[in-house]
């Protein structure tokens, strides 16, 4: 019986520290501010790849918080321990393709308020769903590129 309620209690101090390093990484990520919750999916079929009148899956997104720095989007996946970023999208890199609605089973998988953004990212097609104002904030951060480097805005 002793070994039991041993054995329960060190499985609850294990769930509560690993809620709170979940927490205290989230706050070392915003500490330095310029974050948004931003949802990514990397590897995006071409629109040709799509069954005509299809509408896009849910399958792919990732949640996750963005933090800018400098001349780059640095993006953490929410549920990780890792203290890197998961990716790394450059402001000279990106080209924006289109800007869209959540359609299908992606209004499930992301948050309710998010518009999906498609990009190009040095060649691969990647879509960031975010909320409308931080959207309006990631644009504004492209267009403000410094003199001489080439922004693709759609």
């Amino acid at each position: 019986m002793a070994l039991a309620l041993l054995v329960s209690a060190l499985v609850v101090a294990l769930v509560v520290i690993g809620l709170f390093v979940f927490g205290l990484r989230r706050r070392l990520i915003q500490r330095s501010g310029g974050t948004f919750d931003c949802s990514l999916r990397w590897h995006v079929p071409e629109p040709a790849e799509l069954p005509p009148g299809t509408a896009p899956s849910g399958k792919g997104w990732v949640y996750g918080v963005a933090r800018y720095g400098g001349d780059r989007v640095a993006w953490f996946r929410v549920f990780s321990y890792a203290p890197r970023p998961r990716r790394v999208l450059e402001r000279s890199g990106i080209e924006v393709l289109a800007r869209r609605m959540p359609e299908g089973e992606e209004e499930l998988a992301l948050l309710s308020d998010s518009v999906v953004l498609g990009c190009l990212h040095h060649g691969h097609r990647v879509e960031l769903a975010m909320s409308e104002d931080a959207l309006t904030g990631f644009l504004a951060w492209l267009e403000a590129a410094p003199p001489g480097q080439r922004v693709n805005v759609a």
